[in-house]
């Protein structure tokens, strides 16, 4: 699985219509609404890089309100709770 991070700027007026427009593009996973430099962040996960692009480039970048996007790709997951997750066989914890 390829997960790409991509920080948003969109037009201020419109941030949860763009946040609910992107949420509901195939190969979006999640999208924040977040304080600092950018407006929004959605999590974009696809299975082969070609597939970035057409979630990017042919998706979020067209949503009408997003002014700018800027992408980053994720080589590894530190996360504690995704790598629990990816090796989880679906029993209970025996804690």
């Amino acid at each position: 699985m390829i997960t790409a991070i991509v920080l948003i700027d969109c037009a201020t007026d419109s941030i949860p219509e763009v946040a609910e427009a992107l949420a509901a593009l195939p190969g979006v996973s999640e999208v924040y609404s977040v304080a600092g430099h950018v407006d929004l962040i959605a999590i974009v996960r696809v299975r082969e890089y070609e597939q970035i692009a057409e979630v990017i480039a042919g998706g979020i970048s067209k949503t009408p309100g997003v002014l700018d996007t800027d992408t980053h790709i994720a080589f590894r997951a530190y996360s504690q709770h995704d790598l629990e997750e990816a090796f989880a066989i679906g029993l209970p914890d025996a804690d």
